[in-house]
């Protein structure tokens, strides 16, 4: 009797697994957290939105989407504060800075800061980029609050 149950249960576990390892939601989900895991947010958002379209009760997908997109979030942030620095570097570079050019320095300022506050706080982004855009957006509040600061 016991047997019986046994080979009823690998059959059915087996089924279950031959079924998740070759259906193309699951393949696609499995293939996005790999790219996931590399960094390769973009990409892995797309196949995990591909997986879900498939499959809606693809738990796996549904997650990687939400962590894709929040990543993406914390990236796109972080290339924007590199263009932005940059361009304040070019602005401060020059001998004299006018007025114009330092209300310029101080708008993009403030619009980082208030792209980091729109960021939120996540538990499922790499911490390696929440440090950076942290970092980022202490070197912005500085910044503007010199800017601010009666010279």
């Amino acid at each position: 009797m016991r047997s019986k149950w046994l080979i009823t249960l690998s059959i059915v576990i087996f089924a279950l697994g031959g079924w998740i390892f070759f259906h193309p939601s699951y393949q696609k989900s499995i293939e996005s957290r790999y790219l996931y895991a590399v960094g390769e947010y973009e990409q892995a958002y797309l196949l995990a939105k591909e997986s879900f379209a498939l499959d809606s009760y693809n738990r796996m997908a549904s997650t990687i989407m939400a962590q894709s997109q929040m990543s993406l979030k914390y990236v796109r942030y972080n290339t924007d504060a590199k263009s932005y620095k940059k361009e304040i570097h070019r602005i401060a570079g020059q001998p004299k800075v006018t007025p114009q050019e330092r209300a310029k320095i101080k708008m993009m300022t403030k619009i980082m800061i208030d792209a980091y506050t729109r960021l939120g706080s996540s538990v499922v982004v790499e911490q390696e980029l929440i440090d950076e855009a942290d970092g980022h957006y202490e070197q912005f509040k500085n910044l503007h609050d010199e800017l601010a600061s009666p010279r």
